[in-house]
């Protein structure tokens, strides 16, 4: 609540936080929007594969030329990350095993890292976040997107006392999504090609959204932060509206929940296509329970909404804004030495999954792409099946056929086990053991 007190005492000393980008996409797009309207926020350079289109983005949001001369574009994200002038830097490129490479770099530059990536952050953050805590810098999910408001909203549950029974977000789902590729993809959205191609959208990433890989990764990315756990067969994506949350979202026979302390993704439509009333698709929330008789009548008394038991509630929050509150991750991590959100441990995984009959011989194209989409899993499950995480999936060779619906494992593909973020990975799964 003091993040902008604190801000303006830097101001007064003349010492900005300065940031460094990496990766002028939406994400960071929509971040770069915000500086020219948050004093003592600055950018000292962006780093993207092309620094033209990286100056183009800052036009485009409302950059003067003024301030677009005053900072630097580069290729190097390596060079930038060094740069004395950085103090925290922001991995936006969504791409896992580049996310490693620059958030190790950070770390060992003394750096504090804001991992808007969190392809990466799910493929090996438990491991980046203990390196970053033994440099004693800052590692942090990125707020405004998805997973760091969760987060966000259980912290506020815990540190109030009510038990978390159920944390996560809404989206739009439908169990055909999951054999959605880049070719059928816009159709769903309602659009054209040409229609979403004069939009600049891509389709391999989009359909990521759509197939049910993005929420396995987000909510993977709750877990290992929260402590909350996955349900053993993954996410259910039940048609829940925010009036039926306190009531629906609990454990065993009562609701729809494998167990308490659950993270899970409500749908906006029914299984036949309907709207859910109230829906959720863009927000977040948390399940909680009233500690105690005194609590539950407390809850009576003030106008919560309730399940019948008048012991359960939920908090929801509508929307996310992403990169426009990202401000709040970059202060956190410079002015109180505090993440927005951290793995504490690998709980969630994300595996490969067959969208259809994999033959031997073809060639993977990761996420969002015709070939497989991302299971939530446990950790422990995924590590005892031998999974392949989404975020190795791209560029891959298969070396036995994968049934449509089944687990990719390391045994049905070739990978270059000198790749460091391979054996990044599995260095992580050492460590943690799932």
């Amino acid at each position: 609540m003091n993040l902008y007190r604190l801000l303006q005492k830097r101001v007064a000393t003349g010492k900005p936080v300065r940031v460094g980008l990496i990766g002028a996409g939406k994400f960071g797009s929509m971040f770069l929007s915000q500086v020219p309207t948050t004093p003592g926020l600055e950018v000292a350079a962006i780093a993207d594969l092309s620094p033209d289109r990286a100056r183009a983005a800052c036009r485009r949001v409302g950059w003067t030329e003024d301030r677009i001369a005053a900072t630097r574009f580069v290729d190097d994200a390596g060079a930038m990350i060094a740069a004395p002038d950085v103090e925290v830097v922001v991995e936006a490129t969504g791409h896992a095993p580049a996310g490693i490479a620059h958030a190790r770099r950070a770390i060992r530059e003394g750096k504090h890292i804001v991992m808007v990536n969190v392809e990466a952050d799910v493929l090996a953050g438990p491991l980046l976040a203990r390196e970053a805590e033994a440099a004693g810098v800052v590692y942090s999910l990125a707020y405004g997107d998805q997973p760091a408001l969760i987060c966000e909203l259980v912290d506020w549950a815990r540190a109030c006392g009510f038990p978390v029974i159920a944390a996560g977000k809404g989206t739009k789902y439908l169990p055909e999504y999951h054999a959605s590729t880049p070719e059928t993809v816009w159709p769903y959205y309602g659009l054209t090609a040409e229609q979403a191609k004069l939009g600049g959208m891509n389709p391999q990433m989009f359909n990521s959204f759509l197939d049910g890989t993005k929420s396995a990764i987000e909510m993977a990315a709750v877990a290992n932060a929260s402590g909350l756990t996955p349900a053993p067969d993954g996410l259910a994506f039940p048609a829940v509206g925010t009036h039926e949350m306190a009531e629906r979202l609990r454990p065993g026979n009562e609701g729809g929940l494998h167990h308490a302390g659950q993270v899970e993704v409500i749908s906006s439509v029914h299984r036949d296509g309907g709207a859910v009333k109230n829906d959720l698709r863009w927000g977040v929330f948390v399940v909680f329970e009233a500690p105690n008789e005194y609590a539950r009548r407390c809850f009576a008394e003030y106008g919560v909404v309730t399940d019948a038991s008048g012991r359960h509630s939920a908090l929801y929050r509508p929307f996310h804004l992403i990169g426009l509150e990202l401000n709040v991750s970059i202060l956190s991590a410079a002015l109180r030495k505090e993440a927005t959100g951290a793995p504490t441990g690998f709980r969630g995984d994300v595996v490969s999954t067959a969208k259809r009959d994999l033959r031997a011989g073809e060639v993977l194209d990761g996420e969002g792409g015709a070939c497989v989409w991302g299971r939530l899993m446990t950790a422990g499950d995924s590590v005892r099946r031998g999974g392949l995480p989404i975020g190795l999936a791209n560029r891959v060779p298969l070396v036995r056929d994968v049934a449509v619906g089944q687990a990719v494992t390391w045994e049905d593909v070739r990978v270059d086990v000198g790749d460091e973020a391979y054996r990044y990975r599995r260095a992580m799964e050492g460590v943690f053991g799932g």
